[in-house]
C-alpha cells in the first residue's frame, strides 16, 4: 500500500496562491459570460487547471501536490474570492478527482492518472449522496441510477457517483467515463449558474469492481495522511474555503461602494450605524475563519501523528463549516442592506449574493447537520458516531 504516516504540507502552496491571484482579472472579466454559458469559459477553466488547482488535491505519489487541509481551504478561498462560481467548480473537481485517485486500486489509478505532473489525468464530477443501484455481475457491477448537482460536469472526463450494492446494501463510489451516462441540461437557477451542476442518469452500465471503492473508507490506496479523513470529511474542506472566500469578497466590495458614496448627499455609508454594522460583519467573518482554521489545524496534528479523527473532531469540522456558511450568509445580508443599488444591478455584489444564496442550500450546511452536531456536543448521544452526514447511535 503506497501510503505515508505524516501529513504532507506542500511547498508549492505559496506559488499556487500567486498563480491564482494572477488570474484574478481574467476570472472577474469572464464571470458574466460564464453565467450566460452556464459553465466556466474555456479560457478560465483551462487557466485554473493549468495552474494546478485540481492537482493540489491529488496524491503526491501520483505526481500531485497533495496539499494539507488548511492549504486546500486557502486555495479554494482564494479562487472563490475572485469568482464564487469558479471556486465552487474547482472545489468539486478537486474533491472528486483527488479522492478517486486516493481510493482506487493501483491498476485503476494508473489508468486514470497516468501523468498527473504533466497534466494527463482524469477529471471527475458527479454526486455522492443519493446512491444508484449496483447489481453484482462477474468482474463488477451493472449500474443504474439518476443523480443530481454534478458541479463542474462540463469540464469532467469521468463520473463520480455513489452506488448501493444490491443484496448487501454496501455503499460504494464509482468512477466511469462520462460517455456512459446521459447528461440532462437542466441547471436553470438563480445562483451558481456558471457551475454547470446538472443532473445525469444511466441504466445497466457495466463498471469494473476495481473502478469502485468503499464509500466510507479512510484507508487510501495512494497518497498520504489527508486521505485518512475519508470522502465526507474531505468535502468539508472545500466548502469551508468557499464560504470564507465569498464572505471576504462581499465585504471588500461593500468597502469599495462605501468609498465611492462617502461624502455625497445623504450617504448612508457615512452614518455611525453603517460603521458599526460593517465592523460587526468584519468581526463575524474573521472569527468564523479563525475558528475554522483552528479546528483544521488540530485535525492536521491528528493526521500528522498517524491517527484518525475523533468523533469530536468530526463534529467540529461539520460545525465549523455550518458556522462559516451561515455567518457569511449573515454578512451577505449586511452587504445587501448597505450597498444600495449596487446590490441589485448586474455586477460583483449581485452575482456573489446570488451564488451565496444557492451555496447555503448545500446538504453539508443543512439544519439537520447542525442539529446532529448539537446532539453530540450537548451530550445527548455521547456514544454516537458520524456516518456521512448522519449521527448514528
Amino acid at each position: 500500500m503506497a501510503v505515508s504516516i505524516g501529513l504532507h504540507v506542500s511547498p508549492e502552496f505559496p506559488a499556487m496562491l500567486q498563480r491564482i491571484d494572477a488570474l484574478g482579472e481574467v476570472l472577474d472579466a469572464d464571470a458574466d459570460a460564464a453565467e450566460e454559458l452556464g459553465r466556466l469559459t474555456e479560457d478560465v477553466a483551462r487557466a485554473l487547471l493549468g495552474a494546478g488547482v485540481v492537482g493540489a488535491a491529488l496524491p503526491q505519489i501520483l505526481g500531485g501536490h497533495e496539499f494539507s487541509p488548511c492549504q486546500l481551504i486557502e486555495t479554494v478561498e482564494r479562487i472563490s474570492y475572485h469568482d464564487s462560481a469558479a471556486g465552487w467548480t474547482m472545489m468539486a473537481l478537486q474533491l472528486m478527482t483527488g479522492t478517486t485517485a486516493a481510493y482506487l486500486d493501483a491498476v485503476a489509478a494508473a489508468d486514470l492518472f497516468p501523468d498527473v505532473a504533466g497534466g494527463d489525468h482524469a477529471l471527475l464530477a458527479g454526486h455522492g449522496t443519493r446512491p444508484g443501484r449496483a447489481v453484482p455481475v462477474e468482474g463488477g457491477y451493472l449500474v443504474s441510477g439518476s443523480w443530481q448537482f454534478a458541479s463542474g460536469m462540463a469540464h469532467a472526463t469521468h463520473i463520480h457517483s455513489a452506488i448501493q450494492v444490491e443484496g448487501t446494501g454496501e455503499l460504494r463510489v464509482l468512477a466511469m467515463p462520462k460517455s456512459q451516462v446521459e447528461l440532462v441540461d437542466n441547471w436553470d437557477v438563480l445562483g451558481l449558474r456558471a457551475t454547470h451542476s446538472i443532473d445525469y442518469h444511466c441504466a445497466n452500465e457495466f463498471v469494473p469492481a476495481t473502478y469502485t471503492y468503499l464509500a466510507t473508507t479512510t484507508n487510501p490506496a495512494n497518497g498520504g495522511a489527508i486521505y485518512r479523513l475519508g470522502l465526507v470529511n474531505m468535502s468539508a474542506i472545500g466548502h469551508t474555503g468557499w464560504a470564507l472566500g465569498v464572505g471576504r469578497r462581499l465585504l471588500d466590495e461593500l468597502k469599495s461602494v462605501a468609498a465611492a458614496k462617502s461624502g455625497t448627499r445623504n450617504a448612508a455609508v457615512d452614518t455611525a450605524q453603517f460603521h458599526a454594522e460593517y465592523a460587526t460583519a468584519e468581526a463575524k467573518l474573521r472569527s468564523a475563519r479563525a475558528w475554522a482554521m483552528e479546528v483544521w489545524r488540530g485535525i492536521e496534528g491528528t493526521l500528522d501523528a498517524g491517527e484518525l479523527t475523533s468523533t469530536e473532531q468530526d463534529t467540529l469540522l461539520r460545525l465549523a463549516l455550518n458556522h462559516a456558511t451561515w455567518t457569511v450568509q449573515d454578512v451577505g445580508q449586511t452587504v445587501h442592506r448597505w450597498a444600495g443599488t449596487a446590490a441589485i444591478r448586474r455586477g460583483p455584489i449581485d452575482r456573489f449574493l446570488r451564488d451565496l444564496g444557492t451555496g447555503t442550500q448545500h446538504l453539508t450546511s443543512s439544519p439537520t447537520v447542525l442539529q446532529n452536531c448539537g446532539r453530540w456536543l450537548s451530550g445527548a448521544q455521547p456514544q454516537a458516531h458520524w456516518e456521512f452526514l448522519d449521527l448514528t447511535p
